[in-house]
């Protein structure tokens, strides 16, 4: 019986060879993903490099001047037209996350409301500023505006926002929810004290993710705000509402809009348009270094080392 037992163990003890070929296999792979992670590691400092490098060669001191040969206002209203987008996009995708996740019934509603997020997010940006022009524009009888602008920046960021939090709820233990609600708080005091601050995290990514497509974005603001841009920084001058900076129902070209228009409108306007290029780059990634800094933070008091 000893032997059999002892046979029987042998059997189903893996062999040497076997452990050593899976641990290979297991380095190999490692090797692996570590070359691909390397390589889009170099990918984006090859061409974050190569379009600053190549912006301030040939940059001038005249193309830094906030006037209308300029880029800094078109740099400023870059950032406006933004910050104007994360206000309208940004509470709205994160109560629509909530209602995914927490009231949301499982029925035909439910379904064709998820349908219509993932529909909005695959939308061609150029169809939501053609949908722009014709209700903020045409219909009203307006101008372009950076307010018109940004509501179409919202519109293509809101899908975004809406499932990085629902996302983010359902990620969270079962115990938060339930640890609170035992304790006799009510839903509403639930979400808002204990889940969406365990969530702000997830939802300071989506915000990164939505400023990023707002920061890029050309073709919606094309048909909404305008490509071009007038105005002054003299607070005297600011009784004229147009040129005003502040005022978002101006028109305001951004920087994408200025690398376009600068390859369209003369043949010696590349200088132009490869600054604004790399102006706009190292404003993305200076905005994605702050947000994940702040989500270090944010993580750091909360406690989670992740």
């Amino acid at each position: 019986m000893t032997e059999i037992k002892n046979e029987q163990t042998k059997d189903l003890t893996p062999s040497r060879g076997l452990i050593g070929r899976a641990k290979a296999v297991d380095r190999i792979w490692t090797v692996v993903f570590y070359l691909v992670a390397l390589f889009f590691l170099l990918l984006l400092f090859a061409f974050a490099g190569y379009v600053i490098i190549k912006g301030f060669a040939g940059a001038t001191p005249e193309m830094f001047r906030f006037d209308r040969n300029g880029i800094g206002n078109y740099f400023f209203n870059t950032i406006y037209l933004v910050f104007l987008s994360l206000l309208i996009s940004v509470p709205i995708g994160v109560m629509g996350g909530i209602y995914m996740a927490e009231y949301a019934k499982d029925n035909a509603f439910t379904k064709f409301l998820r349908i219509a997020i993932e529909t909005l997010s695959s939308l061609p940006s150029i169809v939501v500023g053609l949908f722009g022009y014709l209700i903020f524009l045409v219909a009203t009888h307006s101008q372009p505006s950076l307010l018109a602008g940004s509501i179409c920046v919202a519109i293509l960021s809101l899908p975004l926002m809406t499932t990085t939090t629902e996302d983010a709820l359902r990620s969270l233990p079962p115990s938060y929810k339930l640890g609170s609600l035992g304790m006799g708080a009510t839903l509403r005091q639930t979400i808002q004290s204990v889940l969406i601050p365990a969530c702000v995290p997830r939802i300071i990514t989506g915000v990164i993710l939505a400023a990023g497509r707002g920061f890029g974005e050309a073709a919606a603001l094309l048909y909404t705000s305008g490509s071009d841009t007038n105005i002054k920084w003299n607070p005297h001058a600011w009784i004229n509402p147009s040129l005003n900076p502040f005022n978002p129902l101006r028109r305001g070209g951004t920087l994408s809009l200025k690398i376009w228009s600068s390859f369209t409108a003369s043949v010696g306007a590349e200088d132009v348009a490869n600054l604004s290029a790399a102006i706009l780059m190292i404003l993305v990634l200076s905005f994605s270094l702050l947000a994940h800094y702040l989500e270090g933070r944010i993580r750091k008091k909360m406690g989670d080392t992740k």
